[in-house]
């Protein structure tokens, strides 16, 4: 039996992807249409965004109460909007396809 298959990895999540795809859904709104917004191009953005911004994992109810905390630091929040912004121009400049 492999190890991950003895523990419940389930409830192990990552707060800032839901800040960071909040953000990038905002922030493409503000384009209004002029960037490709297919499912390739979207992922990617979200992926580069969130390789750039400090992770927020939580797995129990104590975690979630510390991740909240972080999620309103100005300063967090100020990371986010930026990496989101420059996933976005990245691909924009570069898109995930032809």
């Amino acid at each position: 039996m492999a190890f991950i298959d003895n523990y419940n990895f389930e409830l192990l999540k990552n707060e800032a992807e839901n800040l960071v795809l909040n953000e990038l859904g905002e922030q493409l709104e503000a384009y209004g249409g002029e960037i490709c917004t297919c499912n390739d191009c979207v992922v990617d953005m979200a992926a580069i965004a969130l390789n750039s911004v400090k992770p927020l994992y939580r797995f129990s109810i104590l975690g979630t109460l510390y991740t909240s905390r972080a999620m309103t630091d100005d300063a967090y929040g100020e990371s986010v909007r930026n990496a989101v912004s420059t996933a976005i121009e990245k691909v924009r400049k570069n898109p995930s396809h032809d």
